[in-house]
């Protein structure tokens, strides 16, 4: 089978079960940013040295998989192929930011996504997942989505701080200027 159909060399593609779209149309800009965030949570994944974290990653792309192919299905009846979204997986990410949490010291300031590469990557990657969030939002008939893209944000904000404590770099602390 060839990787190239040329069905969409008109500027359309197809959802799954058949439907044509054209390819700026909201439902494909919702599933590539997930297939965005996907492919930067896995250059995460590579880059981190925390072998729990690596797991949480490898879950949530699975996860995120899952969501993009629901998205694909648009309104057409999905193929059984297809895993259904599961509210357990919310539940699973707050217990992730929980773990962490429990060894974080108080946040008192805004904090600068910066410090070291890696905690920089990560707030690049909760960045993704923010517009992810927003893409799917215009949907709005996917709220189970848009709670698991708000909670995963969450997750790579506190796994941002959690790498720092890692690391043992100093949390870059904003300071507004005056005027």
């Amino acid at each position: 089978m060839k990787v190239y159909t040329k069905t969409g060399d008109k500027g359309s593609t197809s959802l799954i079960g058949g439907n044509r779209v054209g390819k700026d149309d909201e439902r494909i800009e919702a599933y590539g940013t997930i297939d965005e965030l996907n492919s930067f949570v896995g250059l995460l994944s590579d880059k981190v040295e925390l072998s729990v974290v690596v797991k949480q990653l490898k879950e949530i792309q699975n996860y995120l998989f899952v969501i993009g192919s629901n998205l694909a299905c648009g309104n057409a009846e999905k193929p059984k192929s297809i895993p259904t979204l599961d509210d357990e997986k919310i539940t699973s990410l707050e217990g992730f930011i929980d773990s962490f949490e429990k060894e974080l010291s108080l946040m008192t300031n805004f904090i600068l996504p910066s410090g070291h590469e890696l905690i920089s990557l990560t707030h690049c990657v909760r960045a993704i997942c923010r517009r992810s969030e927003r893409r799917v939002v215009s949907l709005g008939s996917e709220p189970g989505v848009v709670v698991y893209l708000n909670r995963l944000s969450d997750y790579f904000f506190v796994l941002s701080r959690f790498i720092a404590k890692e690391l043992k770099v100093e949390e870059v602390k904003w300071e507004p200027t005056k005027s």
